[in-house]
C-alpha cells in the first residue's frame, strides 16, 4: 500500500513502461520476422506465447543483474578503493547504455539500412518461441540497466516490463508506425538512455545523480518533442 501511495514510484514505472515501449519495437519486429515462417494459423498463437516468454526471461534477467548489483562484498581494493562486484555491475550497465545508445544513434543519423537477417534459423513452432525468448535476453540488457538506473523497488521494475509487454502485445503495428513516422521520439529516448547509462557510471563510484533530474529531463525535453511534432504536422 506504501508503494501505490509513492509518487516516486509511479514517475519511476511510468518513465521505464515508456522507455521500454518505445525500445522494444525492435523486439516486436524480430518476432514477427519468425513468426511469418510459421503457417497463418499458428502465427496469433506464437506471437503471444513468445511476448510472454520473452517476458519471463527479462524479469529472469532483471533479478539475476539487481542480485549481483546488492553484492557489497569487496572483490579487491585498489590503492585503498574497495571494488564490489555491485560497482563493477553499475559501472558496466552504464558503459553499455551509453556506447549502445551512442552506437544506435549514430547509425539512425547514417540512416543505415537494417542487416538482412540470416537464413537457415529453425522454424518450428516451439522452436520460434525458445527463439524469440533467448534473442529477447540480447536485447534487453539495455532495458534491465535502465531498470536498475531509473528504480529502486524490483516490484516497480517488474511491473514497467509486464504493463510494456501487455502494451506492445497489443498495440505493436500501431506504436511502430508511430515510431517510424516520427523517429525522433526513438532518438529521444536513446539520447535519455545516456544520461542513465552516466548516472549508473557515477553511482558505482559513489557519485549519486539525484533521479528528480533524470525524470525531469525526460519530462522537458518530452514536452519540446510533443510540440516539435504539432508544429510538423501543421506543417
Amino acid at each position: 500500500m506504501e508503494l501505490l501511495l509513492d509518487p516516486q514510484a509511479w514517475l519511476s514505472f511510468l518513465a521505464l513502461a515508456l522507455l521500454e515501449i518505445i525500445l522494444g519495437i525492435d523486439n516486436i519486429i524480430f518476432l514477427a520476422i519468425l513468426v511469418d515462417r510459421l503457417p497463418q494459423r499458428q502465427r496469433r498463437s506464437a506471437r503471444y506465447l513468445g511476448s510472454g516468454f520473452a517476458m519471463l526471461t527479462r524479469i529472469a534477467l532483471l533479478a539475476t543483474v539487481l542480485w549481483m548489483s546488492n553484492i557489497r562484498k569487496p572483490l579487491l581494493i585498489l590503492e585503498g578503493v574497495e571494488v564490489t562486484v555491485r560497482d563493477l555491475v553499475l559501472f558496466g550497465g552504464g558503459a553499455f547504455l551509453v556506447v549502445q545508445s551512442a552506437l544506435e544513434i549514430r547509425s539512425m543519423l547514417q540512416d543505415r539500412p537494417p542487416e538482412p537477417k540470416k537464413k537457415g534459423l529453425m522454424s518450428g513452432f516451439w522452436m520460434i518461441i525458445v527463439q524469440v525468448g533467448v534473442i529477447d535476453i540480447v536485447f534487453s540488457v539495455d532495458s534491465v540497466f535502465t531498470a536498475i538506473g531509473l528504480a529502486k523497488r524490483i516490484e516497480v521494475m517488474i511491473a514497467a516490463i509486464v504493463v510494456s509487454v501487455l502494451i506492445m502485445m497489443g498495440v505493436s503495428s500501431a506504436v511502430g508506425r508511430f515510431i517510424e513516422r516520427w523517429p525522433t521520439l526513438k532518438a529521444l529516448a536513446l539520447a535519455f538512455l545516456v544520461l542513465v547509462g552516466v548516472s549508473l557510471i557515477g553511482e558505482s563510484v559513489d557519485i549519486e545523480i539525484p533521479q528528480g533530474y533524470l525524470y525531469f529531463a525526460i519530462a522537458f525535453s518530452g514536452a519540446v518533442e510533443w510540440i516539435n511534432i504539432r508544429l510538423r504536422r501543421r506543417g
